[in-house]
């Protein structure tokens, strides 16, 4: 009797009409579960490989990539017809990498342009034979050689714990105020000859430096990028170079990931009773803020981009990111610690830079109005503010000079 009551409760629990659950079902539930997980790990699977792709380009040194391209050559009348882009619309003077029988030239000012293409003046002779490849690409570098500035100038190698990291000495005034210039990512230390003439007319001397990684100075054991935490080591062993030879003062100028460089330099050297002051141009404050608006300009989802930054900062995604140790975003950001500077500070930065945005630069400002200075731009596009206006710029950079002490000869 027991068992059978069981057996009707047992059924009373059942819908009505419902069969026993057949070996299929089952095996249906299971299949779907199964295929669920398989496309959960598929999921994250993309996602660890989305963010550990994006990780690894932030810290490996770029090569220069065609951003436009060569759609006509005039060599009778020396103009170069390009594919218009934010860059290549800009007005001033600027260089294009190139590929044929000249690998770089320089362009003059605009002469015409409709929706699609900028015709250009050539400030580089084309002759006539004259053979480019379509694709080339926009550079504010505008000097390729140091001897294009037609100044005395010494090759120099600076010992660094990487090994002898090569620079440029251009000797100026009485050789008691040294800028040492320093580039930014993916670029080398020609693009810093711009303002050595700026510097040699004030009557200071300048040290255009390399640094680990860049292609010219030593490789590290990784190869890779650490956004400025060891690279101002390099730049500390310059600022030593310096004072060996006389310097008495010295003012860094960064430019870009070089402007990152320049600020753990000020924060961390042994040599800061000698740094005068930093002129960063289109600097690199806060690396957050960067690769956040660099992962929105190229669609990258925020999941993507959170996890990157969070393996960067992590020890145990070092071998996997390839950076050789955890880089803490939280050393790199300046604005954070704004108070511990102690140096006056220039920043020259466009509100239209399109790559390094300037919020953290406006914030550095408001954070340290005592010592921090900035001239805004707009149009002018990452670090081509020399080019988009060089008057401007020069006088900026030659009145702060002077009204910190720091210019031995006038304008």
């Amino acid at each position: 009797m027991v068992d059978s009551r069981r057996a009707a409760m047992r059924g009373a629990t059942r819908p009505a009409g419902a069969g026993p659950r057949t070996p299929a079902l089952v095996a249906g539930i299971r299949a779907a579960l199964t295929v669920l997980s398989l496309a959960l790990a598929a999921a994250l699977g993309m996602l660890a490989a989305g963010s550990l792709h994006m990780a690894r380009r932030v810290v490996t040194p770029a090569r220069r990539v065609p951003d436009t391209r060569i759609l006509a050559l005039d060599t009778a009348a020396q103009t170069i017809t390009l594919e218009r882009t934010a860059d290549t619309e800009l007005p001033g003077r600027y260089g294009l990498f190139t590929t044929g029988t000249s690998q770089y030239v320089k362009l003059g000012s605009v002469l015409s342009e409709d929706a699609t293409t900028v015709k250009r003046k050539l400030l580089t002779h084309i002759g006539s034979d004259a053979r480019l490849a379509p694709e080339a690409a926009f550079s504010g570098w505008y000097y390729e050689r140091p001897e294009e500035l037609h100044l005395d100038l010494t090759p120099e190698l600076i010992g660094s714990t990487v090994g002898p990291c090569p620079a440029w000495l251009f000797p100026a005034g009485d050789g008691e105020t040294w800028v040492i210039q320093v580039h930014g990512r993916g670029t080398s230390r020609a693009e810093c000859l711009r303002a050595v003439p700026v510097f040699h007319s004030l009557g200071l001397t300048s040290l255009v430096v390399s640094y680990r990684n860049d292609g010219e100075a030593p490789r590290s054991r990784t190869g890779t990028y650490t956004l400025g935490a060891t690279e101002w080591r390099d730049v500390d062993a310059a600022v030593g170079f310096a004072r060996r030879r006389g310097a008495r003062r010295v003012v860094v100028m960064g430019w870009s990931m070089g402007g990152a460089i320049a600020l753990q330099l000020a924060l961390n050297s042994a040599h800061a009773d000698v740094i005068g002051g930093l002129v960063l141009e289109s600097p690199v404050i806060d690396w957050r803020v960067v690769l956040d608006y660099q992962a929105r300009l190229q669609r990258v989802p925020n999941a993507v981009s959170g996890l990157a930054i969070g393996a960067l900062q992590s020890e145990w995604a070092a071998p996997l990111t390839r950076s050789g140790g955890a880089i803490r975003f939280d050393e790199l950001d300046v604005v954070a610690r704004a108070a511990e500077l102690r140096h006056p500070i220039l920043i020259l930065h466009s509100d239209d830079d399109g790559f390094v945005p300037s919020d953290a630069s406006h914030d550095l400002v408001q954070a340290r109005p005592d010592l921090v200075q900035m001239q805004v731009f707009d149009v002018a596009r990452h670090t081509k503010l020399w080019n988009y206006d060089q008057a401007r710029w020069s006088q900026a950079i030659g009145s702060w000079l002077t009204e910190q002490r720091l210019a031995a000869a006038e304008t």
